[in-house]
């Protein structure tokens, strides 16, 4: 029995050789031992170093059309888009349009609407067959929806529904809402890409209060231990600016205050959003740019009394009177 196995490992073993030989025959060339290089526009494999054709007529497993630019390439790829976190089934599943037209844009008739009825709800009863499933459909509506009220780029959108894929996996849904879990993770997600919105902000696109949000978003960043770095005043400047159509030269100057803030000590225990709106307000009086508090107020979502105590602690640690 030994003897036998012994024979075929050492069988196995020659026809390794036999094969690596053998491949490293293909590569090189049988006139000259030059490198052999494969020309996938000729569907040729030609030497490198003497030009001799060593195999023609290659198979090429690309593409049979040519396309130009990115929309040409887009029309005429007849592959299925990425998968993405964003969807409950990552994208894979089909979808039914749910317009009564046929591919040329005309209307089906009564018993062919009744039959793409038919199939759109067994279509979605597939989709979702289990709670966890519905229960992700409806958390990642949520964090679609939101995170297209703010503003929010994709790679938010996808950050927060890796984050409650995270906590639905782990557990953590039980006893809490699926849209205050969702919106916690909108605003996470957020922070985590720099691009970060207030509290208020985010409380005014979901569906549940501001103490629900905060209670939740501590308990999914502690859980899952998110690595989330506390809110820079400087990271909501260009948001803020562009709202209040302010010059280049005004946000740059909120920044150089809000830094010298830092060094003087003055950010400490204050609202990112107030020392960021009160930079971007005395910024604006510093290069003759006109604007108002009540106007600060309404974009940074915050109120003047805030903008007017953190202006004047700006101010002061610009002019080096803070003690």
């Amino acid at each position: 029995m030994s003897e036998r196995a012994h024979t075929r490992e050492s069988r196995s073993q020659r026809e390794r050789t036999d094969e690596e030989e053998s491949s490293e025959e293909r590569l090189t060339c049988p006139e000259c031992d030059g490198n052999v290089i494969n020309d996938e526009e000729h569907g040729e494999s030609v030497c490198a170093d003497c030009g001799l054709v060593v195999d023609a007529d290659s198979v090429d497993r690309g593409p049979e059309w040519r396309a130009f630019d990115s929309r040409e390439k887009d029309e005429k790829s007849r592959v299925g888009a990425p998968t993405t976190n964003t969807m409950h089934d990552k994208g894979l599943s089909t979808n039914i349009d749910w317009r009564d037209q046929d591919a040329y844009g005309r209307s089906l008739s009564g018993r062919q609407r009744q039959k793409m009825q038919r199939l759109r709800k067994w279509n979605e009863r597939f989709r979702t067959r289990d709670s966890k499933e519905r229960n992700l459909k409806q958390a990642l509506g949520e964090i679609d929806r939101m995170a297209s009220a703010q503003g929010l780029p994709d790679n938010v959108r996808e950050t927060a529904s890796v984050i409650y894929r995270r906590a639905l996996d782990e557990d953590l849904l039980p006893g809490r809402s699926i849209e205050g879990v969702s919106t916690a993770c909108v605003y996470a997600a957020a922070r985590m890409a720099g691009v970060p919105r207030s509290l208020d902000e985010i409380a005014d696109v979901s569906r549940v209060e501001k103490s629900e949000i905060a209670r939740t978003y501590r308990y999914v960043v502690r859980e899952l231990k998110l690595e989330v770095k506390p809110a820079d005043p400087e990271q909501y400047v260009p948001r803020f600016a562009s709202d209040l159509d302010l010059s280049d030269e005004s946000e740059l100057r909120a920044k150089q205050l809000l830094q010298n803030a830092k060094e003087k000590g003055v950010h400490s225990g204050k609202s990112p959003v107030g020392l960021a709106a009160a930079a971007v307000y005395a910024a604006a009086l510093l290069t003759n740019e006109k604007t108002t508090q009540a106007a600060v107020s309404e974009v940074a979502d915050i109120s003047e009394v805030t903008i007017r105590n953190r202006y004047h602690e700006l101010l002061e640690a610009e002019d080096g009177l803070v003690a």
